[in-house]
């Protein structure tokens, strides 16, 4: 008899693939004849790229329906006659995060507690920055720190050992939680969508130094934050979620750093529980993101 603990356990199929008649109902059909409960299905079709997206939460009849494994091995060839990318994921696994911080701490700190509290299903690898300021903050929460400082004369070797720590602790997913550095072109490819950024929002874009004091020069009436996956084009990587506020004359700078605070960090948690939750897929230079 299944328990109540394993009738809950849920699994999730993600898959793309042209945009043709009955893939819905082929997905459905070959979770139904193993037994399999859907729980929960969204789908998208993009009639301009002509893509199909679709993302299906299930429960397995523990006593009836195949393993994980031989659910996967038997989705191979439905899987294959339609064109799919795709993959069956327990929701129970969870994914290995990386987190890539500067000197602004707030990101880290949100994404730290959203962490502990069990609200983003993640396990944080280890956290590397380019500078030792925030050890102790991350080392209270038990999380290896990595202090990789960097000059024009050091990124490769940065890099290089950076490529190794993700690596070595299986890191399925880095996170940029202001971290102030350009990667390589070579290190975006490397990363090339399992990789998040956040950055601000503002029109005119306002870079170098400083960008909330620039914004306030200019007297701007709304700021924000983008979180987008990176990519070769700096700050240019198919967005994932963004936050807007409305702002007046009324705002000095310091009160516009903070209001913009809020937003990394509300932009950055977002786009970071979509990943882990497998809600989102790289549609192009767009995304598809699954609520």
């Amino acid at each position: 008899m299944t328990t109540p603990t394993e009738s809950k356990r849920q699994y999730v199929l993600t898959a793309c693939c042209p945009g043709i008649v009955g893939t819905t109902a082929k997905i459905s059909g070959f979770l139904a004849r193993r037994h399999c409960y859907i729980t929960d299905m969204q789908q998208f079709d993009d009639i301009l790229s002509n893509r199909f997206f679709i993302r299906c939460t299930f429960s397995r009849d523990t006593e009836l329906s195949p393993s994980l494994d031989a659910l996967r091995l038997e989705f191979i060839k439905p899987a294959s006659e339609e064109g799919m990318e795709w993959a069956i994921h327990d929701d129970q696994s969870r994914t290995r995060v990386l987190i890539m911080v500067s000197k602004f701490d707030h990101c880290l700190n949100d994404l730290l507690y959203r962490h502990s509290i069990g609200e983003l299903k993640m396990d944080v690898t280890a956290v590397v920055s380019n500078h030792p300021d925030l050890r102790k903050l991350v080392e209270w929460h038990n999380i290896p720190y990595h202090y990789l400082p960097i000059t024009a004369e050091t990124k490769s070797t940065q890099e290089t050992q950076l490529k190794r720590i993700i690596d070595e602790s299986k890191s399925d997913l880095v996170v940029l939680a202001r971290y102030m550095q350009v990667l390589s072109d070579d290190l975006c490819h490397y990363l090339q969508g399992r990789a998040i950024n956040i950055h601000h929002s503002f029109l005119p874009g306002f870079k170098g130094a400083k960008p909330y004091h620039q914004a306030h020069n200019r007297g701007v009436k709304l700021i924000g934050a983008t979180a987008h996956y990176v990519t070769a084009d700096l700050d240019e990587g198919p967005i994932i979620e963004q936050v807007v506020e409305r702002v007046d004359h009324t705002y000095t700078p310091d009160r516009m750093v903070a209001a913009g605070r809020d937003s990394e960090c509300a932009a950055l948690s977002r786009a970071v529980c979509a990943h882990v939750e497998h809600r989102i897929f790289i549609n192009g230079e767009k995304t598809v993101v699954f609520r």
